[in-house]
């Protein structure tokens, strides 16, 4: 078994009917109702998203999108892990598909920096107490 299957085989042991529900729910920009309603297991929903070119071995982006906004930390730190570790690709580097993985986003991508020395407002320490 690949890492990859791994992953995909550890994500769907920890994901309920109810996950799934809420999983499918937060990409329904991305799944028709029909499609939806015909996902019935956490495996169908990886194969659905491979199908639709939104998951790949090297491309995590997406269910790392929606298990951010689903509130599944556990799920996106398994992910992370993998991306980590097995691919090798570090915060730093994911940088820009991080910002640009929502479609709205990518017009932001050229705009969005780190502010400089200058730009950071730097707060006075507290006052002491008498």
């Amino acid at each position: 078994m690949s890492e990859y299957s791994s992953l995909l085989s550890d994500l769907s042991e920890n994901i309920t009917n109810e996950d799934l529900d809420q999983l499918k729910s937060a990409c329904k920009e991305d799944i028709t109702e029909d499609q939806s309603n015909t996902i019935t297991s956490s495996k169908e929903w990886f194969n659905y998203l491979e199908k639709n070119e939104k998951l790949a071995q090297d491309n995590l982006s997406y269910i790392e999108h929606i298990f951010e906004i689903s509130r599944r930390p556990d799920l996106l730190t398994r992910v992370i892990e993998y991306r980590t570790t097995v691919l090798k690709i570090s915060e730093d580097d994911e940088i820009d598909t991080k910002l640009t993985r929502i479609p709205s986003a990518k017009k932001y991508k050229d705009i969005i920096r780190q502010p400089s020395e200058d730009e950071i407002i730097k707060l006075a320490p507290p006052p002491k107490k008498v």
